[in-house]
C-alpha cells in the first residue's frame, strides 16, 4: 500500500538520512525510531506530501504520490506534534473546521462524541488557548475517533502530554484501526502496547527498516 524507495532527506547542509526504504501493508504499525535531530518529523511530512525528499521516491498503491497528490492527500490523517489549533476558537469548533478540510461530517453531535471519548467533552465550549497542553492533545487526536475510514493515520509523537487513561484510550483506538486493515505511522519515546498483525521498524540512526512480528 506505502512503499518508500531509497529515500533521502537533505536540510541546509546537513543530509539527516538517506537510502532508506520500506514498505507499511494493511494492518501494519510503523513505528519510526531515531535520536532527537535524526529527520523523525521531516520522514513524516515527507510521508504526508508536505516536503519534497531529496532523493527518492514514496508511493501510494503502486503509484508516486507526487503523481496522485490529491487522491493520496484524501487516503490519510496526519496530527503533527504542535495539534494545529486555532487558539480563539473552542475545541468544538476546531474539530469542526478539521472535519470540514477533511471533507467530513461536521455534526456537533458526532464531535461531542470523539471529544467524550478522550475525555476533554467538558471543555468543547472553551478556547483552546485555555486548555493545558495534555488537553489540547486529546482535543487534536479527537480527529482519529472521527477518521475510522481513512486507511492511513501519519502521527508525530501522539502519546506526549497524555495521561495513563488517554494514553489506554489512544492505544486502543490504533489497535482498532490496525484490526479493520488500516495503516498506523508514528514516532513516539514512550513504551507504549498497541496490538498489530505486524510491526515495521524504521531507525533513522541505522538508515534501515526491518519487518518484525507483532
Amino acid at each position: 500500500m506505502l512503499e518508500a524507495r531509497q529515500l533521502e532527506c537533505t536540510r541546509g547542509e546537513r543530509r539527516l538520512f538517506s537510502d532508506l526504504s520500506f514498505k507499511l501493508s494493511r494492518g501494519q504499525l510503523l513505528r519510526v525510531a531515531g535520536a532527537n535531530g535524526s529527520g523523525k518529523t521531516s520522514l513524516l511530512r515527507i510521508m504526508c506530501g508536505l516536503l519534497a525528499p531529496s532523493a527518492g521516491e514514496l508511493r501510494w498503491r503502486g503509484k508516486p504520490i507526487r503523481a496522485e497528490r490529491e487522491e493520496y492527500s484524501r487516503n490519510l490523517v496526519f496530527i503533527g506534534h504542535l495539534n494545529a489549533l486555532k487558539d480563539d476558537l473552542t475545541a468544538l469548533e476546531n474539530l469542526q473546521v478539521a472535519a470540514a478540510l477533511a471533507g467530513m461530517s461536521a455534526e456537533p453531535g458526532r464531535m461531542l462524541a470523539a471529544l467524550e471519548r478522550f475525555g476533554v467533552a467538558h471543555c468543547a465550549k472553551l478556547p483552546a488557548k485555555v486548555l493545558s497542553q495534555g488537553q489540547r492533545r486529546r482535543v487534536a487526536l479527537a480527529r482519529l475517533e472521527l477518521s475510522a475510514a481513512v486507511p492511513l493515520w501519519i502521527l508525530d509523537e501522539p502519546f506526549s502530554a497524555l495521561d495513563v487513561a488517554a494514553v489506554m484510550e489512544l492505544e486502543g483506538l490504533l489497535a482498532a484501526h490496525l484490526a479493520t486493515d488500516g495503516m498506523v505511522v508514528l514516532t513516539t519515546h514512550q513504551e507504549v502496547q498497541v496490538v498489530a498483525h505486524a510491526i515495521v521498524r524504521v531507525d533513522l540512526d541505522l538508515h534501515t527498516a526491518a519487518l518484525l512480528a507483532a
